[in-house]
């Protein structure tokens, strides 16, 4: 419970920090997502979500 935890505090302060330091750019991104198809974002979701587990399989593969 305490890693999910950390790795929510984590994700929290590196979203709040792209918008407390670059709200004009995060606005300029949504937008241009909002302009792509569907199944593009689809595609671009479960990238990241791959992209994710890669690094958690990575970090528990070097034994944090």
């Amino acid at each position: 419970m305490a890693w999910l935890l950390l790795a929510l505090g984590l994700v929290m302060i590196v979203e709040g920090l792209a918008y407390v330091l670059a709200p004009s750019l995060i606005e300029r991104v949504l937008e241009m997502l909002r302009t792509l198809p569907l199944p593009v974002r689809r595609q671009f979701g479960a990238l990241v979500c791959v992209s994710g587990l890669i690094c958690l399989w990575l970090a528990f593969f070097l034994g944090l």
